[in-house]
Parts: structure tokens; C-alpha cells; sequence
């Protein structure tokens, strides 16, 4: 496959504008203050649009907007809200190399990933909350003789989504597609790392539902979200934040008896969660030598460079801000105590924001443990039994992911069930798409359950 051209250049499949504003009550409006902020690619480092910044004022016109559509949108079927969630996933199937190419210009994520991975997911969250509204069903108890009690899920009415620039797209339909099954309105905020993106996203399915349904906000950071966050006037407010903790991780020795396809997905998954996640591989001493090399050379293979590039496996940090968080990271790690074993240094390629993905050897007792980290980077221990497992990856602060590794099937029920994690993976890799048995409930998160008591 074809490097793809950069947006806008010849060749290419998407451009963006030179300016954005916020898209509210179905149209685009400018800034109430008149500002405006620079978007650059974290490929080259260039400016490539500029995004309005918003205030409380611009939230306020946006709530205004959603609340004005709140109760039409709410009282549409459950049928023509599943088809109209079904025409999104058709709009982003039909135009999947454009979201793809502006998602990665936008965020650095490479073409390989967006186009294969998080688009066809994307479109895949929209078809299965339209599948789960349209299967919803009330339900009926029967209180005493003539006494019964109806069961009814409504919507919240507005909801305000504070979204991160990791997998911009694919967090944008993993809430916003459940959110509209639902029957709500929605004021969303991407992060002002990756605002273009959305923008793309937005014309392509913006007239395919009611003014006011959606409306985008942008140009302000999480912290400063408190006009949307707080307000009164949002039912229900979700602020998803970039991975901030270390993922705990546990190989298993007898991992390495075999190089199986078990073992080499493991080193597949070792190589994910670094380029992907803050990770704490947590490796059984037995086989840590082993494994460490093989984990090693593994991550070495990843091929840096321009994520246009389908060949291309790692691509740029997303600012510069967070490539020198990245960097001061590691330079933590050192101070610590811990050895490089691979990587942890800034790379030149076309004045982008690139670091190679680094493995660090440490205790896993380490304050580095307890400090913030988003980038690609893997800090590796070693621990002796079972309990030792358990307990190192238990000190690493509270991650709501980890994962297991083992050929005893046994021992990997048991540490997952021991390992204080919200979501274990048990000898797999962490689906990056795929609804993970929440998406239904997820639908429900975005509704209250009216109960009606009627006397017959």
C-alpha cells in the first residue's frame, strides 16, 4: 500500500479548512470573544488550521442549542434513532480513508492504526447502540390486584462530553454513539490537542441529525471545562481522561517454555502496551533474562517514522508539550536508578514531535510508579512466586487495566482475580476495538428508569 499524501497536498483524499468554528444548533458559529488557536500536525510541527477557542458564553449557546433540540430528539422512536446512528456508521465507512488520513495528521497516530483499527470500530460502536436501543424493552410488575408498576428508560436529556486526544476518534463514538442511542443531546469538547479531527468527523454526519442534536465546542483544556463539566444545565457530564497511570502487567515463567504463537503474542502485547500506554511488565525471575531480550528485540523492530506511512508502526507524541512530558519521564526513570534498555531518546524526522519507544529496567517499588506518564514507555521488574506477583502489581497505583500472562490456565484466573483492576486480560492482547461486554450497559449509563404506578 501507497504512503498516503499529507492533507490538502496533491493527491490527497481530505483537506481541512483554514479556520474552524464551534458547530452549534447545526450550523458553524465563530467565537463569542473572537479567538482563535493554532492546530499543529504533530507530524512536521507546521500549523495547519486554526480553531476557535471557547468561553462559559460559547457553552452557554451550545447548552441553548442542545436543550432547544432535547425533547424532539428525546420523543423520536427508538427505530429512527437506529437509523439515523446506522446512516453515521454508513457516512464513516463510505469516507473511511479521509477520517483516517485527518485522524493521523491530526494526532500522529499511524495510517495502519486509524484506517484498520479505530475507523471500522468507530462505525462498528454507532451499528451496535442502534442494535441495542432498537432491542430495549421496558418492563411490568404487577404490584397487587390492580396495582401495576411500568418501567420506562428515558433519556438524561443534554450530556456534555469531555474527550481526550488518545484515539480521538474512536473515544468520540464510543460515548457519543451510546449518548444518541439513548435519546440524548450532546455538547462535546475535544481535546485542543486534536480538535481538526472532530471537525472532519462532524461534516461529514452533521446533516444527518436535527439542529441542535450535537454541537462541538473547542479551545479549552480539561481543567478549564468547568463551564460544560458544572453546569447545571447538563444532565450528565463524562470527562474522559488520557492514561495517565502505569498498566501492571504479569509474564508468567512458563511463558517461555514454548515460542508458541502464545509466546509470540505475548511479545506482541509487550510491544503494544509500550507504544500504546505507560506499562509495569512484571516478569517471573525464572524466565526474566529470557524474556527481556526477546520483549526487547521484539520492540526494537518498530518501524518510527511518518504515520502516512502504512509501514510505519510508531508515530509522533501528539504535541510538543507532551513529547517534553515524555522525555522528562524518562529522565525521572534515570534519576531513580533505571537502566535503558532500549530507547528514550528524541529522534529528528521532519521537525515532528518523535521518541523511540522506551524499555526501562527498574525495582518495581519505584516513586516512578506514582507519578503521571502518557507515552511509550515500559518499565520492567522481575518478581520471584505467585504472591509476589500479586503484590507487585498491586503496589502499582490503582490502573483500571492489567494484564496476565500463562500457560495454567489456573494461575491466570487467579491472578487476574487477585490483580485490583477494573478490566484483566487473561493471555490476550488489550482489544483496542470491540465493545469488551460493556457497550449495553454503557446505552443504559446514558438513561434513568422512570417508574409509573398505576391503579387500575
Amino acid at each position: 500500500m501507497a504512503k498516503y499524501a499529507a492533507p490538502g497536498r496533491s493527491g490527497g483524499v481530505v483537506s481541512f479548512r483554514d479556520r474552524y468554528d464551534h458547530f452549534v444548533g447545526g450550523e458553524y458559529v465563530p467565537p463569542s470573544r473572537g479567538f482563535y488557536f493554532d492546530d499543529p500536525t504533530p507530524v512536521t510541527g507546521e500549523v495547519f488550521t486554526r480553531v476557535a477557542r471557547g468561553t462559559a458564553e460559547d457553552v452557554d449557546h451550545a447548552l441553548d442549542a442542545a436543550h432547544g433540540a432535547a425533547r424532539a430528539w428525546g420523543r423520536t422512536s427508538a427505530a429512527d434513532r437506529a437509523v439515523v446512528l446506522c446512516e453515521i456508521a454508513d457516512r464513516l465507512e463510505d469516507n473511511l480513508e479521509a477520517i483516517a488520513v485527518a485522524e493521523t495528521w491530526d494526532t500522529g497516530k499511524p495510517i495502519r492504526e486509524t484506517l484498520f483499527t479505530d475507523l471500522p470500530a468507530a462505525a462498528d460502536h454507532f451499528r451496535f447502540c442502534a442494535g441495542v436501543i432498537r432491542a430495549q424493552e421496558g418492563g411490568i410488575t404487577q404490584a397487587d390486584g390492580d396495582l401495576v408498576a411500568h418501567h420506562f428508560a428515558e433519556p438524561l436529556g443534554v450530556v456534555g462530553l469531555v474527550l481526550p486526544w488518545t484515539s480521538a476518534l474512536l473515544s468520540t463514538a464510543w460515548h457519543l454513539a451510546p449518548a444518541l442511542a439513548a435519546g440524548n443531546t450532546v455538547v462535546l469538547k475535544p481535546s485542543e490537542h486534536t480538535p481538526a479531527s472532530i471537525h472532519v468527523l462532524v461534516g461529514l454526519i452533521g446533516d444527518l441529525l436535527p439542529p441542535g442534536v450535537l454541537n462541538v465546542v473547542t479551545g479549552f483544556d480539561v481543567e478549564a471545562a468547568a463551564p460544560l463539566t458544572a453546569n447545571r444545565r447538563v444532565a450528565k457530564a463524562v470527562v474522559v481522561r488520557e492514561p495517565s497511570t502505569w498498566t501492571p502487567t504479569v509474564y508468567f515463567a512458563d511463558l517461555t517454555e514454548q515460542r508458541d504463537d502464545r509466546y509470540q503474542a505475548a511479545l506482541t502485547a509487550f510491544t503494544r502496551f509500550t507504544l500504546n500506554q505507560p506499562g509495569a511488565a512484571l516478569v517471573q525471575s525464572k524466565a526474566y533474562d529470557h524474556f527481556l531480550l526477546d520483549a526487547t528485540a521484539h520492540t526494537g523492530t518498530v518501524r518510527l517514522g511518518d504515520p502516512l506511512d502504512p509501514a510505519t508502526t510508531a508515530g509522533p507524541q501528539v504535541s510538543a508539550g507532551h513529547l517534553a512530558h515524555v522525555l522528562s519521564r524518562v529522565d525521572l526513570c534515570r534519576r531513580e536508578g533505571a537502566r535503558v534498555v532500549l530507547g528514550g531518546e528524541r529522534v529528528d524526522l521532519a521537525g515532528g514531535y518523535y521518541v523511540t519507544p522506551t524499555i526501562l529496567e527498574t525495582d518495581h517499588r519505584t516513586r516512578v510508579l506514582h507519578e503521571d506518564c502518557t507515552g511509550p514507555i515500559t518499565l520492567v521488574s522481575r518478581f520471584d512466586e505467585f504472591d509476589d506477583a500479586v503484590k507487585a502489581a498491586n503496589d502499582v497505583p490503582r490502573s483500571p487495566s492489567a494484564a496476565v500472562w500463562s500457560r495454567d490456565a489456573g494461575t491466570g484466573y487467579r491472578a487476574g482475580r487477585a490483580i485490583r483492576a477494573d478490566r484483566l486480560w487473561v493471555n490476550n492482547t488489550p482489544p483496542h476495538a470491540g465493545f469488551q461486554g460493556c457497550a449495553r450497559g454503557l446505552v443504559e449509563s446514558y438513561q434513568h428508569t422512570k417508574n409509573m404506578v398505576i391503579a387500575y
